[in-house]
């Protein structure tokens, strides 16, 4: 992983939620121009940054730095909902999810 890995999955994150730059860089609480000059490679978060844009983006850092997970805020919110679910609803789940890997 590097610094271009970082950047544009921070981007590509961003865009499929459909927030903009501009959007993104204020609700973080920066000037406009924040995510813009990390996609464009002129600065990185810091660490206590990254976690933040984690948390708006909606994935763990794990599997923000998963490239196997194309979509790691889906996965996220399937977790949340999983913890609460009894044995024959997990069950389920698998059989399922089994069923649709295998296609």
């Amino acid at each position: 992983m590097d610094e271009k890995f970082i950047r544009d999955r921070i981007s590509a994150l961003r865009t499929k939620k459909g927030i903009s730059e501009y959007k993104m860089s204020l609700d973080l609480g920066h000037s406009k121009s924040y995510i813009q000059s990390i996609s464009s490679g002129k600065s990185l978060p810091s660490l206590s940054e990254f976690l933040y844009i984690c948390e708006y983006l909606g994935v763990t850092p794990k599997d923000f730095f998963d490239p196997a997970i194309p979509e790691p805020s889906l996965v996220n919110e399937l977790n949340e909902q999983v913890k609460t679910m009894d044995e024959e609803d997990l069950l389920a789940l698998i059989h399922i999810a089994r069923r649709i890997n295998a296609k």
